[in-house]
C-alpha cells in the first residue's frame, strides 16, 4: 500500500534536491525544525496543510504544483494492480515439510508505470508495505527560484 505522506515527502525532497538546497536551508526558510522536515520528506510524519504551504513557499513552489505532482504519481500507482490495495495472501495449503519451508524469502514484487513524463516504480515488499519511486522528466528551461 502506498502512503500519501510518502508520496508527498518524495515530491518535496525531489524539488529541494533539484534546487541543490540542503535540508537546513529549507527548514530555516520554512521555519520548521530540520529533523521534522527530514521526517516529512521520508514519509514518517504527516504535515499539516499550513506546514506544507510553508515548505512549498520556502521551495519557491505553489502548493498546487506539488500536490499536482503527487496526484499524477498516485494516479499512475492506482493503475498498477494491487499497489494501493493490500494483496491477498494465497490460501493455506497442506503443511510444508521443514526442509522446504527453509528456502529463501520471496523476491519483492516490482511494478513500473509511465505516462511519458512521470515514471513510477513500486517494490511491493509485503502486502502492506510498498516502496514507491517516482522519476519526472523536467523541462530543461524551467528554473526553480528560491
Amino acid at each position: 500500500m502506498v502512503l500519501l505522506r510518502r508520496v508527498i515527502g518524495d515530491a518535496l525532497r525531489a524539488r529541494r534536491q533539484g534546487q541543490h538546497r540542503t535540508l537546513r536551508e529549507v527548514s530555516t526558510a520554512a521555519n520548521v525544525s530540520l529533523g521534522y522536515l527530514s521526517e516529512i520528506e521520508r514519509g514518517q510524519k504527516e504535515a499539516s496543510s499550513e506546514l506544507l504551504a510553508a515548505i512549498c513557499e520556502a521551495l519557491g513552489a505553489r502548493l498546487s504544483e506539488v500536490l499536482g505532482e503527487v496526484s499524477t504519481t498516485l494516479s499512475l500507482a492506482e493503475e498498477m494492480e494491487g499497489v494501493l490495495t493490500p494483496v491477498e495472501k494465497p490460501a493455506e495449503s497442506a503443511p510444508v515439510p521443514q526442509s522446504a519451508s527453509a528456502k529463501q524469502p520471496e523476491t519483492p514484487i516490482r511494478k513500473v508505470a509511465t505516462d511519458g513524463t512521470v515514471s513510477v516504480s513500486v517494490r511491493q515488499e509485503t502486502p502492506l508495505k510498498a516502496t514507491l519511486r517516482t522519476t519526472r522528466k523536467r523541462d530543461r528551461d524551467v528554473i526553480y527560484a528560491a
